[in-house]
């Protein structure tokens, strides 16, 4: 998927040639990216939406986004979305919500009661068909968010089927985790659980024409649970499927199109606090080149629903380099997220548990994410998986504080600057220098890439040709 091109890793892909070779295999075809011929783990198998290869991701907190809380009110927000550029919505869970050890008053959106409910609190089904008609009327595509690990207590499976839930040794159905109390784990040994699973699956594929799923702790499930989940859902519609993972690879080779890119933010974070650097992040994709099946990704992110309520909002996280670190997301190889209300410089954690609405008084956050949502569409090196360029480090004079890199694909290239540092530097890209005339995406100035760099604490510059 992402190849790190450069001397850093010219021994390990001469490591992994033949084992890449004797790996290949067909890809399933909708209508493919570039079809790139590289050493690695092998190509994904699974089927690449074509409306995904240049898509940025927007995460839907349904109960949060608008005083009333429903798929009504929400929808009334989508021409503003189409204006901001996102294309692909990620919509957390819409079921009904147990009461049986519930936490706080409306409870977690991931302790499911019904698997084809519809959460009262935002709306029944007919509002649901509505808003994804609706959206997909508008050019976006839908994905639900899918609790494959749990359910709630009261969820119906828990008294007709017992046996498909984990027990311990004296028959106690257990959660999935200690602290998870409000959530009962179920039992993947249990096939009649999985055909369950997987019908409920398709009904909202069937029912709603969704597009796809986010698939909460992915790698919590089975890996063949998921493959097969693929392969039927496929035989519907091609979906789209993201895995909250960052760990299993083999999750990638058929059932996911991507996962999430939690070692990358926890790169970012550290480097605000000084404990990482630019190193750090060529590392990364280092490794990511060698474990990725070609054609997956990484989701790449600031914050998302878990990030902002329990581990502190973006701005306490990366302080006076949201912005850098947001810009870079847009840069590196992955799919960019956008969490309901970043657009809106989104400084609070909201409450998980309870009704605590997202401030929209000030957008003006709006015009730097749609400035960076279209430097991706209008770059192909910028593109996801195939369909994008490699990660190709260049050598400068002030590493590790500065990050500079480049994508090339299709004639395309786009090359970037980062001062990964609260001091400001002067620098030189050393070695290799990209050639020609680039246009620096938010000026519009022109210029050489030879020469002397000056950025500002935490700046950054985005050429493009």
């Amino acid at each position: 998927m992402l190849r790190l091109r450069n001397l850093l890793v010219l021994a390990l892909m001469a490591g992994m040639f033949f084992t890449a070779c004797n790996g290949t295999s067909k890809k399933k075809a909708e209508k493919k990216a570039n079809e790139k011929e590289v050493a690695g783990p092998g190509k994904a198998e699974a089927i690449f939406p074509d409306w995904s290869r240049d898509a940025t991701i927007y995460e839907v907190n349904i109960r949060q986004y608008t005083k009333e809380g429903t798929f009504a009110a929400f929808e009334k927000s989508l021409p503003r979305l189409k204006k901001l550029g996102v294309d692909i919505l990620w919509i957390m869970p819409i079921y009904p919500i147990s009461e049986k050890n519930r936490k706080g008053t409306l409870g977690s959106y991931y302790a499911v009661a019904d698997y084809k409910g519809v959460n009262p609190e935002f709306g029944n089904l007919a509002d649901f068909k509505h808003l994804v008609d609706k959206a997909h009327e508008m050019g976006f595509h839908v994905l639900l968010d899918w609790v494959a690990n749990h359910t709630g207590w009261d969820n119906k499976w828990i008294t007709e089927h017992p046996d498909w839930y984990t027990q311990d040794s004296l028959g106690h159905i257990i959660s999935p985790v200690p602290d998870w109390t409000d959530v009962a784990d179920l039992n993947y040994n249990n096939p009649n659980m999985r055909a369950a699973m997987i019908d409920a699956m398709k009904y909202w594929v069937k029912e709603a024409n969704i597009d796809g799923y986010r698939c909460d702790v992915a790698g919590s499930v089975p890996v063949d649970f998921w493959n097969q989940a693929r392969a039927e859902l496929d035989a519907i519609k091609p979906v789209y499927m993201l895995a909250e993972d960052a760990d299993n690879m083999d999750l990638l080779k058929k059932a996911f199109n991507a996962n999430y890119g939690w070692p990358f933010l926890h790169i970012m974070n550290e480097i605000y606090k000084g404990k990482k650097t630019s190193a750090d992040i060529v590392n990364y994709f280092e490794k990511t080149y060698a474990a990725y099946p070609q054609g997956s990704y990484p989701m790449m992110f600031t914050t998302n629903h878990d990030e902002n309520s329990w581990n502190g909002t973006a701005y306490e996280r990366l302080g006076d380099a949201v912005k850098t670190f947001s810009a870079l997301t847009f840069v590196v190889p992955g799919m960019p997220l956008i969490y309901s209300g970043l657009e809106a410089g989104l400084n609070k954690s909201l409450s998980f548990f309870e009704k605590d609405e997202i401030d929209w008084s000030d957008l003006s956050m709006s015009t730097f994410f749609h400035k960076l949502i279209q430097l991706k569409k209008d770059n192909n090196a910028l593109w996801n998986g195939n369909s994008g360029g490699d990660f190709e480090n260049l050598q400068n004079s002030a590493m590790p504080k500065v990050l500079t890199f480049s994508r090339k694909n299709n004639g395309n290239e786009v090359v970037s600057v980062f001062n990964l540092s609260p001091e400001a530097v002067s620098f030189e890209i050393t070695g290799s220098i990209p050639e020609g005339t680039f246009k620096e995406a938010f000026t519009g100035q022109e210029r050489e890439l030879n020469g002397i760099f000056k950025l500002k604490p935490w700046g950054y510059q985005i050429f493009v040709k």
